[in-house]
C-alpha cells in the first residue's frame, strides 16, 4: 500500500477546502458576495420588467401594467406597506430600501423595491413596497458547480502526487529492505536506486556506510585471525623452552622456587594458548558462510554435550528433561554442541547443588534451557555478558579460567542458526540461559 499517497490525501483535500473558503472570502471582500451577484443575474429579467415596463407607464397606467404583469408572470407580484417590509429585513437592507434601491433576498427568493419616493404613481405610493416572491433563483446549482469544480481540481492535483508518491514509496521500500538486510548482517547488499530518484543521495550514503562497515569488520576479522595464528609460533617456542626448564628442574638442577616459577609460567602459557584458541574459534564463526544443517536427534545431542564436560562434582545434580514430540532439531550439530557445552560449563562453574538441562518444543521453535542454582546474573548485566571479553566478576572468572568469550561464541552460533539467546531468573534460584531455535532453519 502506498502509505505516502494516503498521507498526502488528507492534507491536499483539507488544503483545497481551506482554499475554497479563502477564495470565497477574498472574492466577497473585493467584488461582493458571489452568491448574491449570481442571484442578481438570475432575477435581472424581473428587474428589467419593473424598471423598463411598469415604471415607464404613465401615472394613471402604472397599476394597470402591474396587474397585466401579474396575470402572465409566474413570479408573484404584491404591494405591501413599507413598515411591513422593513420588519422583514436587516438594517443594511432597510437603508438600501429606504433609498429606493432594489433589495434582493436570495435565500428566500424574494425582492423588495419601493414604488416611488414621492407618491407620483398613485396616492400613497411612497408608502408602498413592490414585493416579488418565487423568483427563479437557483443558487444551490451554482454551489454544486463550485463543489464539482474543486473536486475536479483536487483529483487533477492528486494524480501527479499519486504518480510521484508511488515512485517515491517504491524507492523507500527498496531502501528499507536494504537497511533491514544490513541490520541482519548482510553487508554485501546495496541499494540500486536511480540517480534521478529524490532519495538517491541517501541511498549512496547508505551504500558507502555499508561498504565502510564491511571493510572495517573484514579488517578486524583478518587482524584477529592473523594475530591469533602468529601467536601460535611464539607460544610453541615458549612451551619448548619451558619443557627444557622443566627437565632441568626434574633432574635437580634447579631449586624449589625455580620449579614453582616454571609451573606458574606453564599455567600462564596454557591460559594464553586457550585464549588464542578461543580467538581463532571466534574468527572461524565470523567467517562461517553456510551451516551444515541436518536433523539432529535430541537425545544424541544431549549425550554428546554431556560427554565432553569436565567431571561433575559429587555435590551437584544434573537433571535432564526432554519435552519434544518429534525428537529432532534441525541445525549444525557441531556448532550446537559447542554452544550448549559452553552454557553447561558456565553452569558447572557457578552451580552449588543443582543444574537442569531441558529441551522443549514450542510453537515453531525449540528451546534449550539450562538452569543453575548459583548466585544468578543481575538484570543490568544480562545484555552485556554476551559481549567478547566482558566478565561479570573478573576475579571469579580468572579463578575459573574464563576469558569472557564463551557466551559471545554461544550468541554467534545461535544467530547463525536464526535463533536467539536470552537470560532470566531460574526457578531454582540462579541463572537461566535459553537458546531459542526455529523449527526449520
Amino acid at each position: 500500500m502506498n502509505r505516502l499517497f494516503l498521507r498526502f490525501l488528507a492534507p491536499v483535500l483539507l488544503s483545497i477546502a481551506f482554499a475554497t473558503v479563502l477564495v470565497y472570502a477574498v472574492i466577497s471582500w473585493i467584488f461582493g458576495n458571489p452568491i448574491e451577484k449570481n442571484a442578481e443575474r438570475q432575477v435581472a429579467p424581473q428587474i428589467f420588467l419593473i424598471e423598463q415596463y411598469i415604471d415607464k407607464a404613465a401615472t394613471d397606467e402604472w397599476l394597470s401594467r402591474l396587474n397585466k404583469v401579474r396575470e402572465v408572470s409566474q413570479v408573484q407580484f404584491e404591494l405591501i406597506p413599507l413598515p411591513k417590509a422593513l420588519e422583514q429585513m436587516n438594517q443594511a437592507q432597510a437603508v438600501k430600501l429606504q433609498s429606493g434601491r432594489v433589495v434582493l433576498d436570495a435565500a428566500n427568493r424574494t425582492l423588495y423595491r419601493r414604488v416611488d419616493l414621492d407618491g407620483e404613481k398613485y396616492i400613497g405610493s411612497d408608502m408602498d413596497v413592490l414585493y416579488l416572491q418565487n423568483l427563479p433563483i437557483d443558487y444551490w446549482f451554482n454551489i454544486q458547480l463550485e463543489i464539482v469544480r474543486y473536486i475536479i481540481i483536487a483529483f487533477v492535483l492528486l494524480i501527479p502526487i499519486g504518480f510521484w508518491s508511488r515512485a517515491h514509496w517504491r524507492d523507500i521500500q527498496s531502501l528499507s529492505e536494504v537497511t533491514a538486510a544490513i541490520g541482519e548482517g548482510n553487508l554485501s547488499v546495496r541499494a540500486n536506486t536511480s540517480s534521478s530518484a529524490s532519495i538517491y543521495p541517501l541511498a549512496q550514503q547508505i551504500n558507502q556506510m555499508a561498504g565502510r562497515i564491511d571493510q572495517l569488520l573484514s579488517s578486524q576479522k583478518n587482524l584477529l585471525h592473523s594475530v591469533s595464528h602468529e601467536l601460535r609460533t611464539p607460544i610453541a617456542r615458549l612451551e619448548f623452552a619451558l619443557e627444557i626448564l622443566q627437565e632441568s628442574a626434574d633432574h635437580g638442577l634447579a631449586g624449589d622456587k625455580q620449579k614453582m616459577r616454571v609451573e606458574a609460567m606453564k599455567a600462564d602459557l596454557k591460559e594464553l594458548d586457550t585464549l588464542v584458541s578461543e580467538l581463532l574459534n571466534m574468527a572461524k564463526l565470523d567467517a562461517q558462510g553456510q551451516l551444515l544443517v541436518e536433523p539432529i536427534e535430541v537425545l544424541d545431542l544431549m549425550q554428546a554435550c554431556l560427554q565432553h564436560l569436565p567431571p561433575i562434582p559429587a555435590q551437584i545434580e544434573l537433571r535432564q528433561i526432554l519435552e519434544v514430540r518429534h525428537r529432532h532439531i534441525n541445525g549444525d550439530q557441531r556448532l550446537l554442541e559447542r554452544a550448549i557445552q559452553n552454557l553447561l560449563k558456565n553452569a558447572l562453574k557457578y552451580a552449588e547443588r543443582q543444574i537442569i538441562f531441558r529441551v522443549t518444543q514450542q510453537v515453531n521453535t525449540y528451546v534449550v534451557q539450562i538452569d543453575d542454582d548459583g548466585s544468578g546474573i543481575p538484570e543490568s548485566d544480562r545484555d552485556k555478558i554476551f559481549e567478547p571479553f566482558y566478565r561479570l566478576d573478573r576475579s571469579r572468572d580468572r579463578h575459573t579460567g574464563g576469558f569472557g568469550l564463551g557466551l559471545a561464541i554461544v550468541k554467534q552460533i545461535v544467530l547463525l542458526h536464526g535463533g536467539s539467546v536470552r537470560i532470566s531468573q531460574a526457578d531454582i534460584g540462579g541463572a537461566r540461559f535459553e537458546i531459542v531455535l526455529p523449527y526449520k532453519i
